[in-house]
């Protein structure tokens, strides 16, 4: 019993990490249509920004971290004027490889301003602290992630569902030349939703640097990963995204717990049979 509990609540921290930075990637494959692999390269620009602001300006641990979010996102803002959208009106395989070369600029720009070794995201006493959960302790910052994740899922739900931005963006996905003709800026619509996505991305890769270190090759050591949560959740699923990031948290976390000489390759067969059974993911649409 210890054992599975042990499992459980480091699967879900490390799902609920892997939810906040794929959740954009979904939203803007799923809804936005362009398939953006240099996502990971905005948690990166999140965890960079963030290390910079501990380790050069001491600032405060909360405040560094919605200063850099904020920063990814305004930083994101240009980049979406000025490069995706042209991007949105490419094909499948000029979007690859046009994001790809996006993400080796993110890549490169770091390594020059802060080399290729890992950048440490320091933690505050206060989050350092150990919470005795009965069967375990666990830092109060593993609780904060979990947390943080929920608070997401909600947030993103109710604005996607329940208000009228959500409304205009389906409506633009759906029929962009439609929704300009009732009055929808849709330009506003698209720039809002990727910044947002990439402010979810730097929020994922600065909580979640204790699990997924920081480093300059971030983007590419993990873009499989958040492709396989959007894969299996199903693209632009807000709630697919969710239970695929929590279950293949828990998949990966227990296989190497109970499997570690072939936790990787349990979990991509179990990957492989379940996009075999339901190759649009969980709760992707045709």
């Amino acid at each position: 019993m210890s054992l599975l509990l042990n499992i459980a609540v480091d699967g879900i921290a490390y799902g609920m990490i892997l939810f906040m930075i794929a959740v954009g990637l979904s939203v803007t494959m799923g809804l936005m249509r362009v398939i953006n692999l240099a996502h990971g390269g905005f948690a990166l620009i999140g965890g960079v920004t963030m290390h910079g602001l501990l380790a050069s300006a001491g600032m405060a641990y909360g405040i560094a971290v919605v200063l850099s979010v904020a920063f990814t996102m305004v930083l994101a803002l240009p980049l979406e004027r000025l490069l995706y959208r042209r991007i949105y009106r490419f094909g499948e395989l000029q979007q690859v490889l046009a994001t790809i070369g996006i993400t080796f600029l993110i890549i490169a720009t770091v390594n020059v301003l802060f080399g290729s070794s890992l950048l440490a995201i320091p933690l505050p006493k206060s989050l350092s602290v150990s919470v005795d959960l009965g069967f375990r302790t666990l830092p109060l910052h593993r609780l904060l992630v979990i947390g943080v994740g929920f608070l997401v899922i909600l947030g993103l739900y109710g604005l996607l569902e329940r208000t009228r931005f959500g409304i205009r963006l389906r409506a633009s996905v759906d029929n962009r030349n439609a929704a300009a003709t009732l009055g929808i800026n849709t330009g506003h619509v698209y720039a809002i939703t990727f910044c947002l996505g990439a402010g979810l991305a730097a929020l994922g890769g600065i909580l979640g640097a204790e699990l997924l270190p920081i480093d300059a090759y971030y983007p590419l050591r993990y873009m499989v990963l958040f492709l396989i949560v959007v894969a299996v959740g199903g693209m632009g699923s807000i709630t697919g995204s969710f239970f695929a990031a929590i279950g293949l948290g828990l998949l990966e976390t227990a296989s190497r717990y109970l499997v570690p000489d072939f936790g990787t390759i349990f979990f991509f067969a179990c990957v492989m049979a379940l996009l075999a059974v339901r190759p649009n993911g969980l709760l992707g649409r045709a």
